[in-house]
């Protein structure tokens, strides 16, 4: 046995020096170290030994088990040193080429459309108005003369949670609780603009979640003329100041009269275009003279005082700015098309 355990040995060891991959050294551990290995056998063999012989060859069979342990081990670490050296080399930086700049984020379109829209009407003496998302269904349709068998309030047109409460269709809320606040005394100048929601079919020009901006001016002999002035102004410095826009007769049920606020296509300039569909005029927005029922339910005299209202959806004013023709594009999160928006 003790022959048989030295040429074990050097078998083992012969092949541990021929390895050339980690997976060879594994293979030689499993077959000489193994349960199975010929080693253990020779261990199982013992018993066929004298007494005097037993003890010998059990440490002779031990320090053959250790010797090929450490020839493999000490093939592992050699194995993974030079590994890691060939890896080093690989990876290494050239401190002379030159380097590369972090990408920079940008403010999202939507964001910039609605920090444009604030400054012009800041300027202007308007104040910013906020409100909540889940909002109850007094102020987003009863503080606006939106009567509870009206059309818009349908099921298929609100996302609602509770009977009283739904997530906001319109911004127009805030304008509801910012009068009730000024408890019947002017003047109210805001602006409120934040993201809402109705089911809706989501296309290239629809979506069930998108941001508006409605403004609200009430006080003393507020006119329709004022209305006009104030939005005729907002249209040049956000779109230019060569354009121009038209009123045209609408109805909301929450001002009283209503319009339809036209801007003049800027693509061609009036001479009709695809973008226009030869009309010349591009639809942006919503307004009128608020209803003195609105004004009524709010806490202000509608003998004493009278304002307008307007509402505008920041997607159409981004897509009608910037020319982009699918309102998706807005919420893919693709940095190539968010990419084209990047501020300084």
């Amino acid at each position: 046995m003790r022959e048989q355990l030295e040429g074990l040995k050097q078998e083992a060891l012969a092949k541990v020096t021929a390895a050339q991959s980690e997976k060879e050294l594994q293979d030689v551990r499993v077959a000489y170290l193994g349960k199975k290995g010929p080693i253990t056998e020779v261990l199982r063999g013992m018993g066929k030994l004298s007494a005097e012989e037993r003890p010998v060859i059990g440490a002779l069979a031990n320090v053959v088990r250790d010797d090929i342990k450490a020839a493999i081990d000490e093939k592992m670490e050699v194995m993974a040193a030079s590994a890691l050296e060939q890896k080093l080399k690989a990876e290494t930086i050239d401190v002379t080429l030159p380097g590369r700049k972090p990408k920079q984020g940008t403010t999202h379109p939507l964001n910039q459309v609605v920090r444009e829209i604030e400054e012009i009407f800041l300027g202007m003496g308007f104040s910013v108005g906020e409100g909540p998302e889940i909002e109850t269904d007094y102020y987003n349709f009863e503080a606006l003369n939106l009567p509870k068998d009206h059309p818009a309030r349908d099921m298929q047109d609100s996302f609602y949670i509770t009977e009283d409460t739904l997530l906001r269709t319109q911004t127009s809320p805030v304008q509801a609780r910012t009068m009730e606040a000024h408890k019947g005394k002017g003047p109210v100048k805001v602006i409120a603009p934040g993201k809402v929601f109705r089911r809706d079919d989501d296309d290239a020009t629809h979506s069930h979640q998108f941001m508006q901006a409605e403004g609200l001016y009430v006080d003393k002999d507020v006119r329709m003329s004022d209305l006009k002035g104030v939005l005729e102004l907002f249209a040049k410095q956000f779109f230019g100041q060569d354009r121009d826009i038209r009123l045209r007769p609408s109805f909301f049920p929450f001002t009283e009269p209503s319009v339809e606020i036209d801007v003049s296509c800027g693509i061609c300039k009036g001479q009709g275009c695809r973008v226009c569909k030869q009309s010349r005029w591009i639809e942006v927005l919503g307004a009128g003279m608020v209803h003195p029922r609105v004004l009524e339910m709010s806490g202000f005299d509608p003998n004493e005082y009278s304002g307008f209202a307007f509402g505008m959806g920041v997607e159409r004013l981004a897509m009608l700015k910037y020319d982009i023709d699918d309102i998706r594009q807005f919420y893919t999160n693709d940095h190539r098309f968010l990419q084209q928006f990047h501020t300084k």
